[in-house]
């Protein structure tokens, strides 16, 4: 089958003006996503997983490597068809109702009238917005409009969703209630991958990870791979594999 998500020798470079020098971002990064999988993408802030994130959308373009989407190259269009995206940061026009908002994007791609209002109905009460559908959103939570995101994100039914750090801003119910989401698209047949730094998230829901550190791939593979020689603790293998060492405790005078 061809894979979901296949990068290879990913190279993506950003010019620091300040420093007046070539920074690397994405330093020959190689890996695949199959289809159905929960994917993990993991690593400390400044490693990547958005320089990554952003050429698979389209939004960078990456100066050596490949990048394919459904065995399609990402420069075109057409790979971004089939994809849901929910960003780290949630931004809407704040004088529309979620409502609205799900109208506008159902246009956007296309949708049928029928198609929006059924899609609008069955994801605000996925996301439990149902009751604050007509509420502009301006007077909505983060969470709230996380989950309105999140929302935006599966309303074309895609094949592939790409979540950046889904659970920010969630309490404890809308963590799980983000999980619920992901394990249902896996039922479906669908391809979830996400960024977090809630590592509790990511083992509970996730088939395989990556983790990346300074740009490079530094672990790939099931939870329990990456984990195996830290007890099964994937926090601990996550500390380890990026280098992390506690600070000496302080002397204390005698």
């Amino acid at each position: 089958m061809t894979e979901v998500i296949q990068i290879e020798q990913l190279v993506v470079t950003y010019r620091d003006v300040e420093a007046r020098a070539t920074r690397t971002a994405v330093d020959q990064l190689t890996f695949k996503v199959r289809p159905g999988e929960v994917f993990g993408f993991l690593g400390p802030n400044g490693a990547g997983k958005t320089s990554t994130m952003n050429v698979l959308l389209g939004f960078t373009p990456a100066q050596g490597g490949l990048a394919r989407i459904f065995g399609v190259d990402v420069r075109e269009p057409i790979a971004r068809q089939r994809i849901g995206y929910l960003p780290e940061m949630t931004y809407y026009y704040k004088f529309l109702t979620a409502e609205e908002l799900l109208r506008a994007y159902g246009r956007i791609f296309g949708l049928s009238p029928a198609a929006i209002r059924r899609r609008t109905d069955e994801l605000l009460a996925l996301v439990e917005l149902e009751s604050a559908r007509g509420r502009l959103i301006r007077t909505y939570s983060k969470g709230m409009q996380q989950r309105l995101g999140l929302a935006q994100a599966l309303l074309n039914e895609p094949d592939l969703l790409i979540l950046d750090e889904p659970t920010s801003g969630l309490d404890p119910l809308g963590r799980m209630k983000v999980r619920e989401i992901i394990l249902r698209q896996k039922a479906a047949g669908k391809t979830v991958f996400f960024s977090s730094h809630e590592l509790g998230e990511v083992e509970s829901v996730c088939d395989r990870v990556a983790i990346l550190h300074r740009g490079q791939l530094r672990a790939l593979g099931t939870v329990a791979e990456v984990s195996r020689g830290d007890a099964g603790n994937l926090e601990q293998a996550f500390l380890r594999i990026i280098g992390w060492e506690s600070p000496a405790a302080p002397v204390t005078a005698q």
